[in-house]
């Protein structure tokens, strides 16, 4: 089950985070714009390369103590069919340096097109007598509205390639509460989603206690975190909203277990943009990465203590 080899990596390197890739022009520096810009012009072309060698310095910063990376999709296609292959430039790349890839595409419909986008992101596209892997994710965050017509077609593409999912459950920006936090008889609407993964998980469950149907829980709600830990024993977080968004190492410690496992946590802006917030050196950039991914690294397992198998 592929969040299994997600947990393995978290508890190999001892670090429960993923940096997230969502990369705007504005967070690369200057040295690698022009670049790209000299040999691509002020193109759709030139912007992609640009984030393509800004994401490429960052995996290569990371790749040993970070588990895990997570490309926002919209931040890609925003650039045409030439950011979509600088995605997949950039998953082929953390893949090449043994990370685990979630790819942040909050997917959701029914039926063949739900079908469509999971073997889009997770699975193989059959052409003619050939099947290609048009994107490298190993795992795909999916917005759960449809209830089951919109799940079961990633589940089925889940076993079949051995990939995972992240089900919206509980999200970390500020209106969330205005769907999420209203009742269905005496259960919110984001633990009746939670509830839903950890059925539907039954049918991807993984060595390590834990299934292949995950939910994002944001880290701007840590009594939420607690409600959803004591109700979903066998759901794995990703969590959204350390760092940038105002969230502590404190706010998201109760979504692990006593083995130190239970979650994983993001920071995209905190790490992509860590040199301008030092106001080192561009060149540096990579650099301020590892130091803020170390200490974010650090600042967490203050909390979960060790993690283990």
């Amino acid at each position: 089950m592929a969040l299994d080899r997600l947990i393995e990596k978290i508890a190999e390197k001892q670090n429960p985070t993923v940096a997230g890739l969502d990369p705007k022009l504005d967070y690369v520096p200057e040295y690698i714009k022009q670049k790209a810009f000299s040999e691509h012009g002020e193109t759709l072309k030139g912007a992609a390369e640009a984030l393509l060698q800004f994401n490429k310095g960052l995996i290569d910063a990371l790749c040993d103590i970070v588990p895990a990376v997570k490309p926002q999709a919209a931040y890609y296609e925003m650039y045409g069919y030439e950011g979509v292959k600088a995605l997949y430039d950039t998953q082929e790349y953390a893949r090449s340096k043994g990370m685990f890839v979630i790819t942040d595409g909050k997917r959701n419909d029914i039926g063949s097109t739900m079908e469509a986008y999971a073997a889009a992101h997770l699975g193989k596209t059959k052409v003619g007598s050939t099947e290609y892997e048009p994107f490298l994710g190993d795992a795909l965050t999916v917005n759960g509205y449809f209830g089951s017509d919109g799940i079961n077609p990633v589940i089925n593409v889940c076993k079949q390639y051995d990939k995972g999912m992240f089900v919206l459950a509980k999200t970390s920006n500020p209106s969330s509460g205005e769907l999420q936090d209203m009742k269905i008889d005496d259960r919110t609407v984001y633990e009746v989603m939670g509830d839903m993964c950890e059925e539907w998980g039954k049918d991807l469950m993984g060595k390590h206690g834990y299934s292949g149907v995950g939910i994002v829980a944001g880290a701007t709600y840590p009594q939420q975190i607690e409600i959803l830990r004591a109700r979903l024993p066998h759901t794995f977080f990703l969590i959204p909203g350390y760092g940038a968004q105002g969230a502590s190492a404190k706010d998201i410690s109760a979504a692990f277990g006593k083995n130190g496992l239970g979650g994983i946590v993001n920071s995209s802006r905190g790490i992509m943009c860590a040199y301008q917030k030092e106001k080192c050196d561009e060149k540096d950039f990579a650099a301020a990465a590892r130091r803020e991914a170390i200490r974010m690294r650090d600042e967490i397992m203050g909390y979960v203590n060790k993690i283990e198998l």
